[in-house]
């Protein structure tokens, strides 16, 4: 037989609700220490994680990326062409390179790095050095000049040359070089042209207008030797603007480039009709060349080394001439041995892809 508790041996109601709480504490003050626990270990791995980290130190990856888009705007020459011919697709649109500094600086500010920011500055001050000119509002009225000229890639599908033809002779040009020109559209523009500029030549595809006589026209040929069939789109011309005051000019229309996925930026047939086109001026004894034409590349184009080397060519401009729909590039050129481009600008579209592109012209020969 068990024996019996006493009174005193029994544990009383407020004594067990003591217990209770007593032990609820302690649960409760055990899960705080891990709380705490577990949350300086995530601090102290935080700390480990970012030591050495400032301001200084991160986003180096986004200020690099920054300083080559300075270098590459600065000195493009170091894009190789053994790559898919990068080198050249790069030249013909530096100025967009500027579009990748935002993003970059959105990284920048993300990041709050110093170097980045600091990279990019040096991006936008070579950027605002080189394009930034052409972007400040002058008028090209006032430009000294003896010649004002157009070179227009009237397209061979332009429906309304006459139209064309007018907006060309709005801007009073001395001459008018004209490329992809077919027999209906070449009927327009002889009608049109005919009261104002009564000396005009026609090689193949390619035309010139022109104020001033004519001495001679002859064709330059700058046919890629792959090319078959007729295909004639150069000419020269000897231009009389003076009693004893001949200059030559140039008419040509290059070959066309491409972007194919197994050469890249294809320019092959276009850079072996550049040559050729250089070999035409070196060997012209003319104290004063203008060459004008559509040539499928920019200044800027390394494949155009055989014009460029030997004519000057205008300041890098936003005088962008195709496409029409959203201009990207310069591929219509006017340059000048003996004669400096003093302004450049572009007409109203026309039925063309391309914008009619006009300059006035310095002789200095």
């Amino acid at each position: 037989m068990l024996p019996r508790m006493s009174d005193d041996d029994t544990p009383s109601g407020t004594e067990a609700a003591d217990r209770k709480r007593t032990v609820t504490t302690a649960g409760r003050d055990e899960a705080d220490s891990a709380r705490r626990c577990a949350g300086l270990f995530r601090r102290e791995g935080r700390q480990r994680e970012v030591k050495g980290r400032t301001a200084w130190t991160r986003g180096r990856v986004t200020g690099v990326c920054a300083l080559l888009v300075a270098l590459v705007l600065l000195f493009p020459s170091v894009v190789p062409n053994a790559v898919w011919n990068l080198g050249s697709l790069v030249e013909n649109f530096l100025p967009w390179l500027g579009v990748t500094i935002a993003p970059l600086l959105a990284l920048a500010v993300l990041r709050r790095s110093a170097i980045a920011l600091l990279a990019l500055l040096t991006a936008v001050v070579v950027w605002a050095v080189q394009y930034g000119p052409s972007l400040l509002p002058h008028d090209s009225a006032a430009s000294q000049h003896d010649l004002t000229v157009v070179q227009h890639n009237a397209s061979d599908e332009n429906a309304n040359p006459s139209d064309t033809a007018r907006t060309i002779s709005a801007a009073g040009p001395d001459l008018i070089a004209l490329e992809e020109l077919t027999e209906p559209a070449l009927s327009a523009y002889e009608d049109a042209f005919t009261t104002r500029y009564p000396h005009h030549a026609v090689v193949g595809t390619v035309g010139l207008w022109s104020r001033y006589p004519l001495v001679d026209t002859v064709a330059a040929d700058i046919k890629p030797k792959t090319v078959e069939g007729d295909w004639s789109r150069g000419l020269r011309a000897t231009v009389r603007i003076a009693p004893r005051r001949d200059i030559a000019v140039y008419v040509a229309h290059l070959p066309s480039v491409r972007i194919r996925p197994a050469n890249g930026f294809d320019t092959r047939w276009r850079d072996e009709s550049a040559a050729l086109l250089g070999e035409h001026i070196a060997a012209d004894t003319t104290g004063t060349v203008i060459l004008m034409g559509d040539l499928n590349g920019t200044p800027r184009d390394r494949g155009l080394t055989p014009l460029t080397s030997q004519l000057l060519s205008p300041d890098e401009a936003f005088e962008f001439s195709w496409p029409t729909a959203f201009p990207v590039a310069r591929i219509d050129q006017v340059l000048g041995r003996g004669a400096t481009v003093t302004d450049l600008w572009t007409l109203p579209a026309t039925g063309s892809d391309h914008l009619p592109l006009a300059a006035h012209i310095k002789l200095t020969h």
